[in-house]
């Protein structure tokens, strides 16, 4: 059902993508064609050819949004908790409470498909590098090299995607706050224990 509500231009562009990116999730890129976008989101496809030229131009917009939030909510959280602790807390708190209120970005940025296109991998290796870069600049441990607090910082975000991953997808009756004690407890375990080698 077509809307007659008109928006202003921005308002329209941040809709279309969030309706892209759920039906994209549900889809597949390949399998969803620019009319269930339009469908899903009550406009007509020519309203939303204005916004975006291709399909491809709206997953690639829907894959930079979602990053570039997640990276500036789990930056912020971490930078502005307390002690070293509280920012590897608050930092997978904000990566676990990103998952469950976005797993349909979660899953497209972080999805096999999503790496099978160089353009698109590029994005969500993106995504990782800024989000470990500012780990990296958190670990403070002195006299370690940033080769070595890059290479922590890239495990603490492995740690992180591989564990939520496991937990959205899999049948597992974990509770949310045991899976971010879990997290917390490893990530920490291993960062406190740091010396510069």
């Amino acid at each position: 059902m077509v809307s007659n509500v008109r928006l202003p231009a921005r308002e329209r562009r941040l809709q279309l993508l969030n309706v892209a990116r759920v039906v994209f999730a549900e889809t597949g890129f390949h399998e969803t064609a620019m009319n269930d976008i339009a469908d899903a989101a009550g406009v007509t496809k020519p309203v939303l050819y204005q916004h975006y030229a291709s399909k491809r131009e709206l997953y690639r917009a829907v894959l930079e949004e979602v990053g570039e939030r997640l990276q500036a909510l789990v930056f912020e959280q971490a930078v502005a908790a307390g002690s070293p602790r509280e920012k590897v807390e608050a930092g997978l708190r904000s990566y676990l409470d990103f998952v469950q209120e976005d797993f349909a970005g979660f899953s497209l940025i972080f999805s096999g498909a999503s790496r099978e296109d160089d353009e698109w991998a590029e994005i969500a290796g993106r995504t990782e590098r800024s989000i470990a870069d500012g780990i990296a600049s958190l670990i403070a441990v002195d006299g370690m090299s940033e080769a070595h607090r890059l290479a922590l910082a890239h495990g603490v975000v492995g740690l992180a995607e591989g564990m939520v991953r496991y937990w959205k997808t899999s049948q597992s009756d974990l509770e949310a706050d045991d899976l971010l004690n879990d997290l917390i407890t490893l990530a920490w375990a291993g960062l406190r224990g740091l010396e510069a080698p």
